[in-house]
C-alpha cells in the first residue's frame, strides 16, 4: 500500500522490523476479540509481523515525528465492501490516534479507491470501539446475541458475546463533514 500521512501519523504496510511494537500491545491483547493474535515471544511477533508484511489487509499505525508502532488496521477487501478494524497499544490511548489513523484508512477506502461500503464488528462490552465508530460517522446496524465466544469459563464452557454491526456508506462519508475536512497532507 502506499503510505498515507495525517498530521502527527503515517500508515504504511507491516515491515519485520515492527515485531518489537507489535510485540508491546499483542503479548496482552485488551480486546477479546484479538486474543487469538496473542504473541508469546519477540521470536512469534517477528513472524507475525513478516506475515503481516505480506498482506495488503494489515496497515502499521506509525507516530510521523518518531517512526514508532503504535496499533495497527486492517481492511478486507470483499469487493466494493471492506471490512475494517483496529488494534492500538493501549499505552497510546485517549490521544485521538485511533481516530486519526481510521478516519485516514476510511477517506483513503472512501474517496480514493471509491469503495462502496465499510463495515466494523464491535463488541457491545467495547466502549472506546463503539464511540470511536459513531465518531467516524458509522451507523449502528445490528447485534448479533452471543454471536462469538473468545473465551471460556472455569468449566471449559465457551462464554459469547454480543456483537454489534456499524456501517457506512460512501455517499454517507462524502456528505459528511469528516470526508471535507480530509486528513490527507498532499
Amino acid at each position: 500500500m502506499d503510505a498515507i500521512e495525517t498530521e502527527r501519523l503515517v500508515l504504511r504496510g507491516f515491515r519485520k522490523t515492527d515485531a518489537a511494537d507489535l510485540f508491546a500491545y499483542l503479548k496482552q491483547p485488551v480486546a477479546s476479540c484479538f486474543l487469538s493474535l496473542k504473541l508469546d515471544s519477540l521470536d512469534a511477533a517477528e513472524a507475525e509481523a513478516e506475515k503481516r508484511s505480506q498482506s495488503g489487509e494489515n496497515i502499521a499505525v506509525c507516530l510521523k515525528d518518531t517512526g514508532q508502532m503504535i496499533g495497527d488496521l486492517f481492511a478486507m477487501d470483499e469487493g466494493d465492501t471492506f471490512g475494517v478494524g483496529w488494534n492500538f497499544n493501549p499505552d497510546f490511548g485517549g490521544q485521538g490516534y485511533a481516530f486519526e489513523a481510521a478516519r485516514a484508512l476510511f477517506d483513503d477506502l472512501l474517496t480514493v479507491r471509491n469503495v462502496r461500503r465499510l463495515y466494523a464488528y464491535v463488541e457491545d462490552h467495547n466502549a472506546a470501539s463503539r464511540r470511536l465508530c459513531e465518531r467516524l460517522g458509522m451507523r449502528e446496524e445490528g447485534l448479533f446475541v452471543e454471536y462469538v465466544s473468545f473465551t471460556s469459563d472455569a468449566n471449559g464452557d465457551p462464554i459469547y458475546e454480543n456483537t454489534m454491526q456499524y456501517a457506512i456508506l460512501r455517499k454517507e462519508w462524502l456528505a459528511s463533514s469528516l470526508a471535507r475536512s480530509g486528513p490527507r497532507q498532499d
